[in-house]
Formats: C-alpha cells, structure tokens, sequence
C-alpha cells in the first residue's frame, strides 16, 4: 500500500495550518509504493516529495532507492547536516581531530554525547545488522550515480545538542545525561517490530525517550526547532522553480512537522530565521560572575583565616587542598588515568578551582594526551568501542574524554564541599 498523504501519529506541536496555505497535491501515480509515510507538496513551479524514514530500517533504504529510480526527481534533500555526512563519508573523521583543541575549545562534552548517540545507533544496528543511517546513505549513493543535486537540510548535531543544553533548567541537565547514558548503556535487544516502529519518532528523541515527550523544554530545540530549520532550509536552497521535483528524506517523525511548516507562507528571507535557529544562547550573567564569586569567596576566606589566626589560615589551605585534589584525582582514578595524570591533576585541581580561566578536566587531558597519545586503531574503533560500557574505558579516545569529564566534575565537586569546609570553619570559630 502507498502511503502518500499520511502521516505519523506524532504531534508536531505546531498549528494547523491557514487558507494561506499552497495546495496539497497527490504524489504522482507514478511513483512506486513506498513503506514508509509519503506526502508531495507542490508550491509554485516545483514539487517537494517528503519520504518519511527509520533510520534504521532496511525497508527505508529501499523505499529511497525505488524512489530514485523512478526518474521523477532532479534533487535529493536528506536530513543530515554536514558534520554527519562527513562523517557517513568517511568514518575515521574522528581521528582527524586535533584532541587537545578539542577540549581546549570546550568541545569534550559535545565530542562525547555526539558518541553515545552514535553508540545508541550503532546498538541498534548491531542487533539489526542495518547500519545506521540506512536510508541516508542510500540517498547520497543513489544521488551520486544519478547525478542529482544532494541538500543538506538539518542543523548540526552539535548545534542541537547545545541548545538543548542550554534549553533544560540547569536542575534537570544531570537528569538528561543519565538518560542518555541509560540508552547508551542498555543491552536490551529490539525487535525488528520495534526498529520498525522508529518511523513513529526521531532518532535523538527515541535516545532521549523518558524525557522528550514530557519536557518542552527538551522537545522544543530536539523536534520543533529542526522541522522549521528544514522547512527554511528548503526555501533557502531549493526555493520554488529551482527544482521540478525534489524528493525530501526526512526521518517519519518530523514528517508532520516539516510539511505543515512548508504549507504555512515562508519569510521572504529564510536564511535570517535559519541563522537564528543556529545561534547558542548565551549563558546567563550569573553563571558567568559565578567563578570569579567563589574564587573571591574562598580567598577571602583564606584571608579572614590567617587574619585571625596563622594556624587557622594554613588549616583552610590545606583543607581546600586536600579535598579538591582527592576528589578530583579520585575521579580520574575511576577513569584509569594514568598515574601521571592522577597526580597530576591532585596538585591542579585546587590552583584551577581559584582560576576560572582553566579548568582542572582540560590539565587532566592534556597530561593523559601526553602519557598515552591515542594509536590510529583507537580511532579506527572507537564508534564500536563506545557500544559499550567496558569499550569506553579500553579505547584511549573515549577514556581520555572521560578523564576531562570526571576530573571537571570531581573538581566541581571539590570547590563546593571545600567551600562549605572554609565557611564552616570561619563561622564555628566567629
């Protein structure tokens, strides 16, 4: 049975659209039965046909291909961005990254949630045998052999996952990890009746599935935002009259979405909305000021020590020593870092938690970067490795961003208890 004209039973969150809006049109007759939803949009001179996708579903790949050889198309949008076909195009991407400038730009976090989404993928695909991004994959074969213009039509992964970032209440964000860790790390085997059912949603949000159903603050900048980013997108490169036909593959879950953004009247200029949806926005002034608050706080309390009694002062010092570079050593030690790197960042951790400009993660990687440099093996299987638990601590890729992850957040940890130590000992002795 063609699915044309129909839709998941997924809500897009978005209004129904006005009179305004262009005419729907039937997809041709000529196109082959798909399995999965398929809805054909005409606006102006040119046709737009969205094929709703799993990905992660070998009957997908075979709907994008039959599409394609059907001849009615001369373009191809797909929804990737082009840090994800980059990396489809060459999956040892990873081991072109200069490390060290990853963390020292703040990336490390990004670096390893964008790998526990690939490992979530590629879990399924191993219980599958249908590597991930099937039918994105087949798309840009088939738009190769064929000669068709491909689009790339999705936000950066790495864009959406720091909005989301900074979308969730701060209370809620350790919540977030451990449901992406918790889907990382299930060994759970599914069905091919449950693969099959990821045309129903998004392949992010099935990784965030506790959450993106119940929090808008999650679903906004996670489905909402990216099927209007594609919508503009489309109007942007392949605006009406550009294109006869361009056929749109898009995972089914933001089917709806997308098309009823399409049907409602575009901005003239999509680009100005589209540029909107990639800025991150900033943190807030407070979590700016904070460091430089503490830092203030915990010298005065050094200060007010000695002021009142040498002995005092040096037990605070030692106190705030003690307890940032235990805690922060301690956690590389749950990284097996290197015991360079153990004793390393016990004696950086309590200077860095006074100088908001370094951090002790990034001394912590850099030393465990020097110790034990990453082999071209560790990148040619790190997107296996990281399927599962043991495997992030095996390859020295991964296992070094769990150093820069575990010594921040021993750090952080640190400062605060060894904060609370200082003002307890100032006021116990008021």
């Amino acid at each position: 049975m063609n699915h044309e004209d129909t839709f998941p039973e997924e809500a897009s969150g978005n209004d129904t659209p006005d009179t305004q809006t262009p005419p729907l049109e039937a997809a041709p007759a000529s196109l082959p039965a798909t399995s999965g939803p398929l809805k054909t949009i005409a606006i102006g001179d040119t046709r737009y046909t969205l094929l709703g996708t799993a990905h992660v579903s070998a009957e997908s790949a075979d709907d994008v291909r039959k599409l394609l050889d059907s001849g009615a198309f001369d373009a191809v949008a797909i929804e990737l961005c082009d840090a994800r076909h980059h990396s489809m195009s060459n999956p040892d991407a990873m081991g072109e990254q200069d490390l060290f400038q990853v963390f020292k730009e703040g990336k490390a976090g990004m670096v390893a949630a964008s790998l526990a989404l690939g490992a979530f993928q590629q879990r399924i695909a191993d219980q599958s045998g249908i590597q991930p991004g099937a039918e994105m994959r087949a798309a840009v074969e088939e738009a190769s052999r064929l000669q068709l213009p491909l689009l790339l039509v999705d936000r950066d992964v790495g864009l959406t996952l720091k909005r989301i970032y900074r979308n969730v209440p701060w209370w809620q964000r350790f919540s977030l990890f451990s449901g992406l860790i918790g889907s990382v790390l299930s060994r759970q085997d599914v069905s091919k009746e449950d693969i099959e059912k990821l045309k129903e949603g998004d392949m992010l949000e099935a990784t965030f599935n506790e959450f993106a159903a119940e929090s808008e603050a999650l679903y906004a900048p996670l489905i909402r935002e990216r099927d209007r980013y594609m919508a503009l997108r489309l109007a942007e490169d392949a605006p009406p009259g550009r294109y006869q036909h361009v056929l749109v593959v898009i995972g089914a879950g933001h089917l709806k979405g997308t098309v009823e953004h399409l049907e409602a009247p575009l901005p003239a200029d999509p680009k100005v909305e589209r540029e909107s949806l990639e800025a991150t926005p900033a943190p807030t002034k407070l979590w700016k000021i904070l460091p430089w608050l503490i830092t203030a706080l915990v010298l005065t309390g050094f200060a007010v020590g000695f002021s009142r009694n040498t002995g005092l002062g040096w037990q605070l010092v030692l106190e705030w020593f003690l307890i940032n570079g235990i805690l922060a050593g301690g956690a590389t030690i749950i990284a097996l870092a290197h015991p360079v790197t153990v004793i390393a960042t016990f004696f950086a951790a309590p200077l860095t938690s006074l100088n908001p400009t370094i951090g002790a993660g990034f001394v912590a990687a850099g030393v465990e970067l020097y110790m034990r440099k990453p082999k071209v093996r560790d990148f040619s299987t790190l997107r296996h490795d990281v399927t599962q638990l043991k495997g992030w601590w095996k390859n020295r890729v991964s296992r070094t961003l769990l150093v820069f992850i575990l010594a921040t957040l021993g750090s952080a940890i640190g400062t605060w208890v060894a904060g609370f130590r200082i003002a307890g000992a100032l006021f116990g002795s008021a």
